[in-house]
């Protein structure tokens, strides 16, 4: 099994970029790689997910599954419910996501916002997903103030569960951070006790196919997560 399910400490952190990113260093390496986008919420039925985002940085040759979508940029339980749309089943995703680990080298599941949030029927999360899938989570944190007190937390929650975090990585790390960001990058491994795998420099999401695959090389290729 080759499962590594992507989740963050919050919304907006970077969660997409940074799974373009892992895809195209498993494409790089000659790999064949499935992103699973279990809820995409805050998108139109015929607009342009973030699976689409993936897609363009990574160039294609990536599967792409995305199982529910929701209109509303809510939780994808609430916006479920809002909709009318059925909701997730956690059994439903299990199967999805292990069938395409049988075919694939690897696997990328995206969350949805953070790590406990709520994602379908009996309001099963991310942390739920990767504990029935016996998968590590790779979790990415803000650079700014608050990802100390925010990644401690998260880490901590996977913990209580069993589950494995396989490392950090910073979504959008600035051309010149600031002191709290300095010095956040110092600490982080020390507050939440895993390492740091890696920052996405800001604005990796803006540039082309080409520049983003030595991009995120540069930035992930030679963490434990290319291998």
């Amino acid at each position: 099994m080759s499962i590594l399910l992507v989740t963050g400490t919050s919304t907006d952190v970077g969660k997409t970029v940074v799974t373009a990113a892992l895809a195209s260093v498993a494409l790089q390496s000659g790999k064949s790689v499935a992103v699973l986008k279990p809820a995409q919420t805050g998108v139109d039925v015929d607009g342009a997910g973030d699976l689409a985002e993936v897609d363009r940085l990574t160039g294609g040759g990536v599967t792409l599954v995305e199982l529910a979508r929701y209109p509303e940029p809510l939780a994808p339980d609430t916006a479920a419910r809002r909709s009318g749309l059925p909701l997730l089943a956690l059994d439903d995703v299990v199967r999805v996501a292990s069938d395409l680990d049988a075919t694939h080298d690897l696997t990328l599941i995206e969350g949805a916002g953070g790590v406990l949030v709520q994602l379908g029927t009996d309001g099963f999360t991310a942390r739920d997903l990767a504990a029935a899938l016996s998968a590590p989570v790779l979790l990415v944190v803000a650079s700014g103030l608050g990802t100390l007190n925010h990644t401690a937390l998260t880490v901590e929650a996977l913990g209580a569960s069993g589950v494995d975090c396989a490392g950090l990585v910073i979504g959008s790390w600035p051309q010149e951070p600031d002191l709290a960001e300095r010095c956040n990058r110092e600490d982080l491994v020390s507050v939440s006790g895993v390492s740091l795998v890696g920052a996405m420099p800001a604005g990796s999401g803006s540039v082309s196919a080409r520049e983003f695959a030595q991009t995120a090389w540069a930035a992930l290729g030679k963490s434990h997560l290319a291998n």
